[in-house]
């Protein structure tokens, strides 16, 4: 695969320019900023790994079978988490989908997105990604929210992550675990433009989560 920092860098810059240009407008009539963090988020993951995405098709966001999870600080009026981490009560044909870890077992990758600042408040973008069908210490977490829902201690379907927030660690959080993720990319805006800070495509075949406090 060709260098894919170039066209990455182009789109986290047309994503912070359509977000700059509507916030003055989306403020004066009191509406939220429009900006559409999900399809800018599977785009960028599609572009530093080279798989693609469904072309419009139904299922998973990428065609080998991965997801992206995406969230957003930014003008954010709740608190912005990654929503649908586990399947759990999809009831179509098409959709289902065991109500245990092994529901995992046939996605090769979760990518989670996060557009937030850093410490001097610089906008961030920040990508980990995790290997659900072999990550011992993310199935483990994914395990104990499935048995709490099947023990009725969790009633809702929406596995959620708490992602680091505003914060320069890469530990997302779950009352079911608190797991240090492996991080792929980090770009920050410097001097107008974003910059690559961090890119390893390693974690692709050998990342793997950690415990975390």
């Amino acid at each position: 695969m060709s260098d894919p920092i170039p066209e990455a860098i182009s789109l986290l810059n047309e994503h912070h320019r359509a977000f700059s240009a509507a916030k003055p407008l989306a403020d004066k009539t009191g509406h939220t900023v429009p900006s559409d963090t999900k399809s800018f988020s599977e785009i960028l993951v599609s572009l530093l790994t080279g798989l693609r995405g469904r072309t419009r098709r139904k299922g998973s966001d990428l065609s080998d079978g991965s997801d992206v999870k995406a969230a957003s600080v930014w003008s954010a009026i709740d608190t912005p988490r990654f929503n649908g981490c586990a399947p759990a009560g999809r009831v179509s044909d098409t959709a289902k989908k065991p109500n245990d870890v092994s529901a995992l077992d046939d996605m090769p990758f979760m990518f989670f997105v996060l557009w937030d600042g850093g410490d001097d408040g610089r906008p961030r973008c920040r990508v980990w990604c995790v290997r659900p069908r072999s990550d011992r210490e993310f199935r483990r977490m994914v395990a104990t929210w499935y048995a709490k829902r099947e023990a009725g201690e969790i009633k809702s379907t929406n596995f959620q992550l708490h992602p680091p927030r505003n914060r320069e660690d890469n530990v997302i959080r779950n009352s079911c675990g608190n797991l240090e993720y492996p991080l792929l990319f980090r770009a920050e805006m410097r001097g107008g433009t974003y910059e690559v800070v961090h890119f390893d495509p390693t974690v692709l075949v050998d990342g793997e989560c950690r415990l975390s406090t």
